[in-house]
């Protein structure tokens, strides 16, 4: 055998032992019955339990308490007297989506599907992962007045692309008014270029879709008659997504400053008959609270963000305590990659402005943004039968010091501070 074939056995042993590696990297790992004791027990929920022990079963929460029920085998976790609190919950990023975050070739493309620009092995996942943050939910951007469909993630870095994907999570929409699509479209001469052209846009789009249905449902009932006549309409994605937006089928998230376009998008959604989930960025939101928790629309905002551009200019940090105070579901977001990894000091900051509870702070970045997703029933708080998404802290969460030491999510470990390569058990070089 000669020199040069033996090494390009080594380099095919190699590459195949790399490629394997990274296979059974990309596998959800197996549960096991995980106890966390001893532990500052943060729920989200009802309040804080002191040497506390939360005991993982089948990756749920399946006993919290001073002391819990668990077999001889389960793993355990001494935390040492640290906090535990649930997995960081950022309603509204655009973290792993690239420069694929707008479809900025028209103002109206709800059939554009975030989940197909999703890059799964982009790194932000991983530092919003060590800073606590288990699932993003990931918006078109806000060049469009309806922008494309978002998709809900678990940070679970290092495994495959479909296993990061939140199990069954609503669906969600963008749509953005104001200065971003005005500006957008404006700037090439084209409808819209002021903030009644955005308006006209999207009553226009949404009369499209009620056409649209009509004339499915009139197809149907001929159908249903046996007509022979029956001809059935041209399919369309881009209606179809607006008309599962009229069914109530695709939550609408709204990207929207002004207190005066909250009142605008309303009416609209009661017009066309539809429902705001949430109102994105909001900071004026402390002027109109009552008419959002009227209608039972949440927003995400900023903690303390004003100025940057001109219908930002009447921000203020009090914002979402002012609103909070008023009935209206709040959440901290984060909007950037670098916010992402630090949000549960912009939760800290609603203490220092409005005097935010502990609890408040720590459900605007866990119970109430997962809300927003519509994943509440799943994660936010430390509740039995939610998902064991958890993040052990090694320091007062709500503050600049604290850093997570062991993140959790299904009740597998997805990042350790205290191993090598990264920190991440299920990690692979390469990849």
């Amino acid at each position: 055998m000669s020199r040069s074939t033996t090494v390009w056995q080594l380099l095919f042993v190699a590459t195949y032992a790399c490629l394997a590696d990274r296979a059974i990297a990309q596998q959800a790992p197996a549960h096991s019955d995980v106890v966390i004791k001893n532990a500052i027990v943060m729920t989200a929920t009802h309040g804080n339990l002191k040497n506390g022990s939360v005991y993982i079963k089948d990756g749920k929460i399946a006993a919290v308490g001073v002391s819990v029920d668990a077999p001889p085998s389960a793993t355990v976790i001494d935390a040492g007297g640290k906090y535990l609190t649930p997995g960081i919950v950022d309603s509204h990023s655009h973290l792993a989506l690239d420069d694929d975050v707008n479809e900025a070739t028209s103002p109206v493309t709800p059939q554009m599907m975030m989940q197909d620009a999703f890059d799964y092995q982009d790194k932000a996942i991983y530092r919003a992962l060590a800073g606590g943050v288990t699932t993003s939910l990931l918006l078109h951007g806000s060049a469009n007045m309806i922008g494309g469909q978002a998709v809900v993630i678990k940070h679970k870095y290092g495994a495959g692309r479909d296993a990061m994907l939140f199990p069954n999570a609503p669906r969600s929409i963008k749509f953005a008014s104001g200065e971003n699509p005005k500006r957008v479209y404006g700037s090439r001469h084209e409808l819209p270029s002021t903030r009644m052209g955005n308006f006209a846009v999207q009553r226009d789009a949404l009369v499209q879709a009620q056409d649209y249905m009509r004339s499915w449902d009139e197809y149907n009932a001929k159908v249903k008659r046996a007509d022979k006549d029956a001809t059935a309409p041209k399919h369309d994605l881009k209606l179809e997504a607006l008309a599962d937006v009229l069914r109530g089928k695709l939550m609408v998230q709204i990207h929207c400053y002004r207190a005066d376009e909250f009142e605008t998008e309303i009416a609209m959604a009661k017009e066309f008959g539809y429902h705001i989930r949430a109102f994105h960025h909001a900071l004026e939101a402390y002027k109109v609270p009552e008419k959002l928790a009227a209608e039972n629309i949440g927003i995400a905002t900023f903690a303390d963000w004003w100025g940057y551009k001109q219908e930002a200019w009447d921000a203020i940090p009090w914002n979402a305590v002012m609103a909070m105070r008023k009935g209206v579901r709040v959440a901290i977001k984060s909007d950037s990659n670098d916010f992402a990894r630090r949000l549960n000091q912009e939760a800290a900051k609603t203490m220092r402005y409005g005097g935010a509870t502990e609890e408040e702070a720590l459900k605007m970045i866990t119970l109430n943004a997962a809300w927003i997703i519509g994943v509440d029933d799943k994660v936010g708080s430390i509740d039995v039968g939610k998902d064991a998404d958890l993040v052990l802290w090694d320091g007062y969460p709500l503050s600049s010091a604290a850093v997570p030491n062991k993140v959790f999510i299904d009740g597998d470990v997805y990042f350790d501070r205290s191993l090598p390569g990264y920190g991440m058990p299920h990690y692979t070089e390469g990849q």
